[in-house]
Parts: C-alpha cells; sequence; structure tokens
C-alpha cells in the first residue's frame, strides 16, 4: 500500500515538470531551444510571429534556432501518460451498472461472463462450459458467434429455428423454413445488410434534416434583422413626420396623431406576418430536430431486430421551402402623409402671411388649396400625392403633370409599338415570395413592389420605349468614329449614395462595406448604390465608356434628374425617368419603367455608351478592337439627360475611361 501511495506522489510531482508552459497541457512533441527550457512545437512555432524569443525566460534569439525533438523527454510524458491512466478514478455507480447490463451470463452456470454464443445450440456459453465444443467432434459442425443477447427474439415462432434471413418483401425477418414455404419466391438478405441499407437511408434523411434545418434558421435569423430594420424605419418616419407637424401643431394636432397612428399600425401588419411565420419556422425546426433526435436513438439500438421494426416517418415541414417575406412601411397612406404634410405646411406658411381678408378667396374652387384638400383629404383619394411638388419660391405648389400628349408624345406614337416587356420576374404583387438572395436587405425591404394603393388614374403604365437596334447600327462600328463625339466624365458626389466610394478624381466609383460620411443634401440617393455623373446633356451627340470590374451586379444608363432619389422606385430601369442596362448575376436585362427585356449576355470589360439627342437614341457598346452594339434605348427628351450607375457587388468598380483617338 505504502508503494502504491509512493508511486502515485512520485507521478503527481511529475506532472507540474511536465507541462508547457504555454498551453499549460502535457508536452506533446517536446522541443528543447538554446536557453534550455522545453514547449511543444506547435505551441511554440505559434507565438514565432514576428521575432524569436524564449515565452518563459523572455530571451531574445538574432535568427530562428533550429528545432530538434527532446527524445528523452518524450519518452518520460509517454511513461507519466501511462501510469496516470492506471490509477483514473472508478467508473460512477451509476456507469457500473450500466456495463453489468451490457454484460452476457454463461447459461450454464449463470455466472461466469459469457465467452461465445453457439447459434446452434441457441445458448452462450464461459470458456470453461464452452470446452465440448471446442474439444469434441461432435459439436464441431455448431456454429459459435460473439455473445449475443436477444437469442429469444432471433427465434422463429412458427418454426423455432433461426431467423438468419431478412424478407424484403415483407420486410420481417425469417428462418431457412419459412423462405420454403410462406415466403417461397420471396426477395430476401441477411439481417446485417438489411440494416446497412436502412442505416444509409436514415444517414441521407440526417443530412436532409440538416439542410432544412440550417434553411430555416437563416430565415429566421433574416427576419429578425428585417424586424429591427422596420423599427429603425419607423423611427425614421416618424421623425420627419413630427418635424414637418411641428410648426402647426395646434391646428393639426388630430391629423399629426393619425399620421403617426397609421405608421404603427404598418409597422404592426408587419411585425405580426413576421411574427407568425417565425412561430412556423420555430415549429418546423422543432419538429425536424425531434426527427433528429430520432434518427440518432435508433442508430444507437444494439438489438438489430428492434432497430429494424421501429418505424420512422419523416416530418411534413421538410416539404415547405422556408421563404422570407417582403414588408416595408411605403404604403399609400403613409406615404401621403408624410408628402401632405410637407405640401401643405408650405402653403399654410404662405397663407398665414396673408391679412385673414385676403385668404378667403384661396378657397374658391380651382384653386391650388382645394385641389390639394380634394386629392389627398380622404384616405381613399385616388390621386397620387407623391406628384405634388413644392417650388423652391414660397406659396407656389405644383400640381401633378399633366399625362396628355405633347408635341414629343405625338413623334412618339408615330414610332413603331414595342414588344410587350416580361413582367419583372423577381417581384411578385404582393411583395412576398422574393427568391432573389443576391439583394441586400435595403433593396428586400425596398424594392419588392410597386406602392400598393395606386390607379391606373394616378399613374398610368407607361411602356417602355425600347427598341431593337436599328439597321444603320447592326454592325461593328470603327471606334474612331465614335471618339469624335466623346466627351469628359466625372462622378456627382452629391449625388452618390453612402455606400459608394469615389476616388481617382471621381472618376472611379465602388462599393464599400461601411458607410461613407458625406453630407446630407437632396440630390443624394438614398436607398439605392447609385451616383449620377455630373453633367447631363439634352442636344448634340456624345460618347462615352466605363471599365467594368466584373459583369455582375452592376448597372448602366440614363436618367433625368428628376429621378426620385429616396423612394421605392428610385432604382434605375424602375420608374419612367430612367433607363437602364443590368447584369445581375450572369444574366443581361434592360429596364425601364419596371419592365425588363433580357439579352444574350456579351460580358464585356468595356462598355461605350453613344447618346444622339437629336434622333433620340441611346445606344450600348461592347468596346474590344471595335465597338459591337448590343441594345439600343429611343426615347424622347422631356429635359436633359444624365449617366447614371447603379454598383451593387461588394469589390466591384465602374472606371470613367480616359478617350484617346
Amino acid at each position: 500500500m505504502a508503494e502504491v501511495d509512493e508511486s502515485q506522489f512520485s507521478i503527481m510531482s511529475l506532472e507540474d515538470e511536465l507541462t508547457c508552459s504555454i498551453c499549460l497541457s502535457t508536452f506533446d512533441c517536446p522541443v528543447t531551444i538554446p536557453c534550455g527550457h522545453n514547449f511543444c512545437q506547435d505551441c511554440l512555432l505559434a507565438t514565432w510571429k514576428e521575432s524569436y524569443s524564449c515565452p518563459q525566460c523572455r530571451t531574445l534569439f538574432a535568427t530562428r534556432p533550429e528545432l530538434k525533438k527532446n527524445t528523452v523527454l518524450t519518452a518520460v510524458v509517454e511513461t507519466f501518460k501511462v501510469r496516470s491512466s492506471k490509477n483514473e478514478p472508478n467508473l460512477t455507480a451509476e456507469e457500473s451498472q450500466v456495463k453489468k447490463k451490457e454484460i452476457l451470463r454463461c447459461d450454464t452456470c449463470m455466472e461466469t461472463e459469457a465467452s461465445k454464443t453457439c447459434l446452434t445450440c441457441m445458448a452462450s456459453y464461459c470458456e470453461e462450459h464452452l470446452r465440448p465444443h471446442r474439444e469434441n467432434p461432435i459439436f464441431r459442425l455448431h456454429s459459435l458467434s460473439e455473445p449475443v443477447g436477444d437469442l429469444l427474439e432471433r427465434i422463429c415462432p412458427d418454426h423455432h429455428k433461426l431467423m438468419e434471413l431478412f424478407c424484403t418483401q415483407h420486410d420481417r425477418p425469417i428462418c431457412s423454413f419459412c423462405l420454403q414455404q410462406v415466403h417461397k419466391g420471396c426477395s430476401f438478405t441477411t439481417p446485417d445488410e438489411q440494416r446497412s441499407r436502412k442505416e444509409s437511408d436514415l444517414r441521407s434523411n440526417l443530412g436532409l434534416l440538416d439542410g432544412k434545418i440550417v434553411k430555416n434558421e437563416t430565415i429566421i435569423f433574416e427576419m429578425k434583422d428585417m424586424q429591427n430594420k422596420l423599427k429603425d424605419l419607423a423611427t425614421s418616419r416618424k421623425r420627419a413626420l413630427t418635424a414637418e407637424y411641428q410648426q402647426m401643431k395646434e391646428m393639426l394636432v388630430q391629423d399629426e396623431r393619425e399620421a403617426l397612428n397609421a405608421v404603427d399600425r404598418e409597422v404592426e401588419t408587419g411585425q405580426t406576418k413576421l411574427r407568425v411565420l417565425m412561430k412556423k419556422f420555430g415549429d418546423n425546426v422543432d419538429n425536424m430536430t425531434k426527427a433528429k433526435e430520432e434518427i440518432h436513438s435508433l442508430l444507437s439500438r444494439s438489438q438489430t431486430q428492434a432497430f429494424l421494426q421501429a418505424p420512422f416517418n419523416l416530418p411534413q415541414a421538410i416539404n415547405f421551402e422556408p421563404y422570407s417575406p417582403k414588408i416595408s412601411l411605403d404604403s399609400k397612406k403613409v406615404l401621403a402623409s408624410q408628402a401632405f404634410a410637407a405640401a401643405l405646411k408650405q402653403h399654410l406658411t404662405e397663407i398665414f402671411k396673408q391679412p385673414v381678408e385676403s385668404r378667403l378667396p384661396l378657397n374658391t374652387p380651382g384653386s391650388a388649396y382645394t385641389t390639394l384638400w380634394s386629392t389627398v383629404g380622404s384616405p381613399l383619394g385616388s390621386g397620387n400625392l407623391l406628384e405634388y411638388e413644392v417650388e423652391s419660391s414660397p406659396g407656389h405648389l405644383k400640381l401633378p403633370r399633366s399625362h396628355s400628349p405633347g408635341p414629343q408624345a405625338k413623334t412618339a406614337q408615330k414610332k413603331k409599338t414595342p414588344k410587350p416587356k416580361p413582367k419583372n420576374p423577381q417581384t411578385t404583387g404582393d411583395g412576398m415570395g422574393d427568391k432573389n438572395t443576391g439583394r441586400s436587405m435595403e433593396n428586400l425591404l425596398e424594392f419588392g413592389g410597386k406602392p400598393r394603393g395606386r390607379t391606373p388614374a394616378a399613374e398610368p403604365k407607361q411602356k417602355p420605349e425600347t427598341t431593337d437596334i436599328p439597321p444603320d447600327i447592326s454592325t461593328a462600328e470603327k471606334r474612331s468614329e465614335l471618339l469624335k463625339y466623346g466627351t469628359v466624365l466625372t462622378f456627382n458626389p452629391r449625388t452618390a449614395h453612402k455606400r459608394i466610394a469615389l476616388t481617382e478624381n471621381f472618376t472611379k466609383a465602388s462599393v464599400s462595406d461601411d458607410h461613407i460620411n458625406y453630407p446630407d443634401c437632396p440630390e443624394r440617393f438614398a436607398v439605392c448604390s447609385q451616383v449620377l455623373a455630373s453633367k447631363g446633356f439634352s442636344t448634340g451627340r456624345h460618347y462615352w465608356e466605363v471599365r467594368l470590374s466584373s459583369s455582375n451586379f452592376v448597372g448602366i444608363g440614363l436618367a433625368y434628374n428628376s429621378i426620385d432619389r429616396k423612394g421605392p422606385t428610385s432604382r434605375l430601369g424602375r420608374n419612367a425617368q430612367s433607363w437602364c442596362v443590368e447584369w445581375f448575376n450572369v444574366k443581361l436585362s434592360v429596364w425601364h419603367n419596371s419592365s425588363e427585356t433580357v439579352l444574350v449576355n456579351p460580358n464585356p470589360k468595356r462598355v461605350g455608351v453613344l447618346l444622339d439627342c437629336e434622333a433620340g437614341t441611346a445606344t450600348f457598346y461592347n468596346v474590344a478592337d471595335r465597338a459591337y452594339p448590343f441594345h439600343s434605348f429611343m426615347f424622347p427628351f422631356a429635359q436633359a439627360v444624365y449617366p447614371a450607375f447603379w454598383i451593387f457587388s461588394s469589390g466591384s468598380f465602374i472606371t470613367l475611361c480616359k478617350l484617346q483617338q
């Protein structure tokens, strides 16, 4: 006893000496450095990044010392591990009980642990009682196997024979007599082979469940993030509405309260929908997790018969594909309340400057004041309040722009009517079920679909005036001929979205992960990562070229300066004020007024644009040794048009090229 205690004491005393001072564990491949200290090789190399010093005594080495394995210390560590394993504490009472239950006793003496099981005698024997089977020739033909604990379950209830086969047609174990009688002609295999097949099926189901759980958890994470964005967006809208109503609270307290409540109702509606979906997806995750636990439970069963007979069905949740809904606060009532507050405040400011006697004529039929109230006074009014604009001079309210055909519209009627464009496959009418995971969360919230509540009377749908390439430019152009109309362009920093970084004297635009500290101004795009050029054109011919880092999630187009900067339709090509050639993944499309036409993608590295204001065309070229046109827009110039650009993919950039003949 004293020797054991002394041995244990010597082992404990060695433990501190055999411990690495870096990882505080027993040495693993110990090495010795010139100062005499020992460390694990991997631990020491992890600390040597820029300089080489001893982690223990801080001795600095000019060059990296040559490391060699300390063989003596390695042998001591191995001896220490062997002796430590012999002195491990005994198993707990519960573990011992489980181990005892797994021990199979001899069927003859019922005391000694069984060594073999005779499948002919259908009994288990210890080494002493197994001697007749080993020494007596009579038992030579008996089949011995490792100890088996479920012998009774292996006996056929009909023929009292060992069920050493498995009928795949009836999905049950059978004996040789069953195969000759009831199961004659059935396909069969061994139980071990059948178990292997079932294990393979269950493992494939396990992989399917893992994939579905990951998808559901990802969607739940996206919806939680969307909840936070909804709260932030609601806070921003409330702040804007409160600022507009602050100067006229005494007159419009009730209207202010209703406007704020409208935002709250929209947020509550959106979050209620998200909560319902999140609960549904959460239940799906729980059901599939339970199915995983059942599979693990089946795979852990040691008794083959119970394993083969245990039923298992996949939950119905795996047949349901999770999706992330599109929810925004851009309902007609919310947008109308905000626009109405701005317009009415400006108009009332001018009215209050006048004497009381001079205000009465403003309420006569046909005046701007009366028109404003008749348009948006009712929540269900069909007028499009978003088209009202307040001019820079106070007191002037600009009414909606007329959609009646003017001189340019008459010219457009003479042109060939373009073919109907297919609907945008990336959006749906109810703003749900967008499968395009390449968009950012901002685009997911803002561009799920058009603002609901608009009627054809408020904003008539305009067909995009895109045409096929005219015959006179259907062949490759000499680049030198186009360079005659070359113009120098730079990006306008006052229009750049805060994720757009402008470098190289405002000729290179790229996407930044962090928002850039640009000053707030009305010209800046607030929703889409877009930027306009610094000058526009209304007469003459103009040509410019841009270099693309990659044809992936970028867009090149043209836009009027009146394009929306903050609304849900501010993206290029999703409104009547812009035209866009867009690369989205590997797909090339042209967009105008939310109508899309898919083209064959030439995958250009440099794109040229020829703008002919007199002819009303804009032609896009794939510039290589020559300029190859691949699309042309035709449209009337209602006002000056500006080169416009959209960049979404992180790492992508667009560079305005210097043109040289």
